[in-house]
């Protein structure tokens, strides 16, 4: 009798170590977390016209069971995207993280060492938590001189290769050189430009789907 009972004792741990995997995936790829700054978080037009929504609607349309979190923030530096990613992946336990920040450390001008340091932790937080990585690169205007915007513009291409992530070399390509498609302030697109924003984004999100 006792040795039954260590038989199936067995038995039920072997099933349990067998299915752990499972779980896990079922548990981490549920939702896609989208962690920018304004032009991620339909700054200046209405939340349903960004290319975040946007997301939302082309994965109910292709049938792709993934929810959509977006937490991001208007104004958002590197440095404020390292200082909330652990709390953020324990909020949404995200099974993919877009990565769209940097705007705003390349506009302020701020250090692209800093930039660089802050981008990669939070990608380590966010691979350590079992969250897929696809980052959105950016450019800058031609006023901030070419070294600095060759050094960063560099640096999401580094990190990509780094950590063998998936990447949109720049959020705005097709947009960002068509002044008609910007806000009067000519640094937030309109809601006519979302749908390229989100094409720019696909092609590095789809093949990780």
């Amino acid at each position: 009798m006792r040795s039954a009972h260590i038989a199936l004792k067995r038995a039920l741990s072997l099933l349990i170590l067998l299915a752990l995997p499972a779980l896990a995936s079922a548990a981490g790829h549920g939702t896609i977390l989208i962690y920018g700054d304004s032009l991620s978080a339909a700054y200046g037009i209405s939340q349903k016209d960004g290319w975040g929504s946007l997301l939302r609607e082309r994965l109910r349309k292709d049938g792709i069971d993934y929810n959509v979190a977006n937490a991001s923030i208007s104004g958002e530096t590197s440095s404020g995207g390292a200082s909330r990613i652990k709390s953020t992946l324990q909020q949404y336990k995200p099974g993919i993280t877009v990565l769209a920040l940097g705007a705003n450390d390349g506009l302020r001008g701020l250090p692209v060492a800093q930039m660089k340091t802050n981008l990669d932790a939070i990608i380590r937080a966010a691979l350590a938590a079992g969250s897929k990585v696809v980052l959105v690169g950016m450019r800058l205007p031609p006023n901030y001189g070419p070294e600095y915007m060759r050094e960063f513009e560099n640096t999401f291409s580094t990190l990509a290769t780094r950590y063998k992530l998936p990447i949109a070399p720049f959020l705005l390509e097709g947009v960002g050189d068509k002044p008609e498609l910007f806000q009067p302030d000519q640094l937030h697109p309109i809601a006519s430009a979302q749908p390229q924003l989100l094409d720019n984004v696909w092609k590095a999100l789809k093949p990780v789907l």
